[in-house]
């Protein structure tokens, strides 16, 4: 396939750490070194490949204006992954690492766009989710200090725009992770017309944990810190959460609490289903619908009570799975 131009994107709109999406965790090491290219495995170290030079683009504008001094060192940095691709129906992967589509990592953000689609009972987006790939954390956190130098470090972000739903990342030893969390941001977006932020970043969390024989994909960490936090007295609030609209608003326990209300909704009961799926569906359509709770029968205290019964059944059957 021929190599993509790309546009520098501009956020069109805010939501975690300043765009849409970006991972809120600590940075993770460097792969292991050694490797010569990427293997079957996840988090396997590639062979560092660069793009060709951005700088002579970047020159023939600003030559004129007498502004090359003072950016030469700079243009060194700005390069995106173009060097290698593989494309599917609905994903775009330009990579310093060669892939193939048979590679784990592309078959599984395959099956996952099928899950989502079905699960959500979403439409098939037209617009594809393009994953910029680098070969090694030093080459990405280059170009994002270039191309958003107000970002914090994160391990990835996903960026939305008019013109591409576009997703930046390295591989590092949570490519998986990170990669199905930031994909499924850029699913949303090609399907819905709006996605309210504690949607958005409560499905993330619930689809980026990788299926298992034992059922639905369960975040256990967030169960027992919210559980934890029950404890100290704290208490789920959906209208609380609805109300936070930039991701500096937003805190970790607002992720799991995120996660919780999104996986009390798809697995609580039928009605819990029929609620968020009803409520997906008017996203499509609408650009500024109503707030969930509103659409939610009884008062949102009482949904807030159901929550906590459903975390503590929840951790409960955990315990019994792994205890016996």
């Amino acid at each position: 396939m021929p190599r993509r131009a790309h546009t520098e994107p501009t956020p069109s709109k805010t939501s975690r750490r300043g765009v849409r999406c970006a991972r809120r965790r600590p940075r993770t090491a460097h792969a292991p070194d050694g490797a010569t290219r990427a293997d079957t495995t996840f988090g396997a170290a590639p062979q560092p490949r660069f793009a060709p030079d951005f700088a002579a683009r970047l020159l023939v504008v600003l030559l004129p204006l007498g502004l090359c001094g003072c950016l030469l060192a700079r243009t060194q940095v700005v390069r995106l992954p173009e060097r290698h691709s593989v494309e599917t129906e609905r994903l775009l992967i330009l990579s310093d690492v060669r892939l193939s589509l048979q590679h784990p990592l592309v078959t599984d953000l395959q099956q996952l766009q099928q899950r989502i689609t079905h699960e959500l009972q979403l439409p098939d987006g037209e617009r594809q989710v393009v994953v910029y790939l680098f070969g090694d954390e030093d080459a990405y956190r280059r170009y994002l200090r270039t191309a958003y130098p107000s970002l914090p470090p994160r391990r990835a972000y996903f960026v939305g725009t008019a013109d591409e739903l576009a997703v930046f990342t390295f591989w590092g030893d949570r490519i998986r992770e990170d990669l199905r969390h930031e994909f499924t941001h850029g699913l949303l977006h090609a399907a819905l017309r709006n996605v309210p932020l504690w949607l958005d970043e409560g499905l993330a969390e619930y689809f980026e944990v990788v299926p298992s024989d034992a059922g639905t994909p369960v975040h256990t960490e967030y169960i027992g810190e919210l559980l934890d936090a029950v404890r100290r007295g704290w208490r789920p609030d959906l209208r609380r959460l609805e109300g936070l609209h930039d991701v500096a608003e937003m805190h970790r326990r607002d992720y799991a609490e995120a996660w919780a209300w999104v996986h009390f909704f798809l697995n609580g009961s039928d009605e819990h289903r029929a609620a968020m799926l009803d409520y997906l569906l008017e996203l499509r359509d609408s650009a500024h619908p109503p707030a969930f709770s509103q659409r939610l029968p009884n008062d949102a205290r009482s949904w807030n009570n159901r929550l906590l019964a459903f975390l503590v059944r929840e951790y409960q059957r955990l315990h019994r799975e792994r205890h016996g």
